[in-house]
Order: structure tokens, then C-alpha cells, then sequence
């Protein structure tokens, strides 16, 4: 299997950082747009790939640019993620998700991946490593063998919890992928 990394493109929270962090749903902004349309003529997803989706503003924009009217599944163990965690620090508003009834309003009949319902009400933003690689590995198991690429499009920090939980070893900021940057891994 192979699991692709996207991180979301430029969001309206990152206007006049870090002053705006605190905006509730942020979405994309037009250079945002533009940036996961550029990506876009890179990325090939086909309609057999699982695409996992970050219940977030800004990553299902991501996801309706990038599939172009095909399927894709929102879930919150795929969410905003502290990296690295540090539970004292403030839970910005930029980083809550969408419960499922915004995203049923909002984008009606988009797939919702409902594995864990206490995940929606907290996310996985600033949960203990331990729970939140139980949420991962159940979400690791869910996908099985079913299918030989999965897109996740989420944000840096859960992207590179992610990468850890998977194996790799030392990453630190410094391995962020940026807007609308993309990583891939062979399992």
C-alpha cells in the first residue's frame, strides 16, 4: 500500500499570522485555491483510491479541488494534531473540526468515517500519544488491504505524527511538508 501525505493549501487563519489562528473554520484563501489547483495537475487519484479527508474547512476545499467531483471520506482521526504535542499550550479555533452534522449541512452527502464517536467531540488534536495511536491504528486496520493508495489530507502536525507512528525517526518541524506540499510512503 501506499499512503500519500497531502497538507492542505494556504488557509484564511495564516492571514496576518499569528493573529488570526484563533478564526473558527477557516477555509482556503485564493492563493490556497491556487495552490492545490497547481498540485492538481500533479496528483492523480483515481476513483479505487481512499481518500481520507480532515474534518476541517480547509482540507475538504483541499479535497473537492484534488478529486474533482469524485468520492472522498472525512474522518477525525485524520484531524488537526499537535506536533509536538504539548497539551499546555491553547487549543487554537483554527483547529477545531466540524461535527458531522456542519459537514452533513454544509456538504451533504460527503462520506463520514464514523469509527470512534468520543473522536468527534475531542479530535485528536491535543489527546495523549497513547489514545491517539489507538485511533490510528484502528483507522490503519479499517483500511486493511482494500486499497493500494490512500490520500490523506489533513495538516503538518498530523501528517507527521502519522509518518512516526509509521516508522520513521527523528522528524521535528523541520519536516513539515508546507502548503500543499505531499509526501509519499510505501507500506
Amino acid at each position: 500500500m501506499e499512503i500519500i501525505f497531502i497538507r492542505h493549501g494556504h488557509g484564511e487563519h495564516l492571514i496576518d499570522y499569528p493573529n488570526r489562528l484563533n478564526t473558527l473554520h477557516p477555509g482556503l484563501t485564493e492563493y490556497g485555491k491556487f495552490q492545490v489547483g497547481q498540485l492538481r495537475n500533479d496528483i492523480n487519484i483515481d476513483s479505487d483510491d481512499l481518500v481520507l479527508v480532515s474534518p476541517t474547512k480547509r482540507t475538504i476545499e483541499t479535497a473537492a479541488i484534488l478529486k474533482n467531483d469524485l468520492d472522498f471520506v472525512i474522518s477525525p482521526f485524520v484531524g488537526p494534531r499537535m506536533f509536538p504535542l504539548n497539551p499546555e499550550l491553547p487549543f487554537l479555533a483554527c483547529d477545531h473540526i466540524l461535527s458531522k452534522t456542519e459537514i452533513r449541512i454544509l456538504y451533504g452527502d460527503t462520506e463520514i468515517l464514523d469509527l470512534n464517536v468520543e473522536c468527534w467531540k475531542e479530535g485528536i488534536n491535543q489527546i495523549g500519544q497513547d489514545i491517539f495511536e489507538g485511533y490510528a491504528k484502528r483507522l490503519i486496520e479499517w483500511i486493511g488491504e482494500r486499497y493500494n493508495r490512500v490520500f490523506v489530507i489533513s495538516h503538518d502536525g498530523t501528517i507527521t505524527n502519522y509518518r512516526i507512528l509509521l516508522g520513521e525517526q527523528g522528524l521535528t518541524r523541520e519536516d513539515f511538508l508546507g502548503e500543499a506540499g505531499v509526501y509519499r510512503l510505501k507500506l
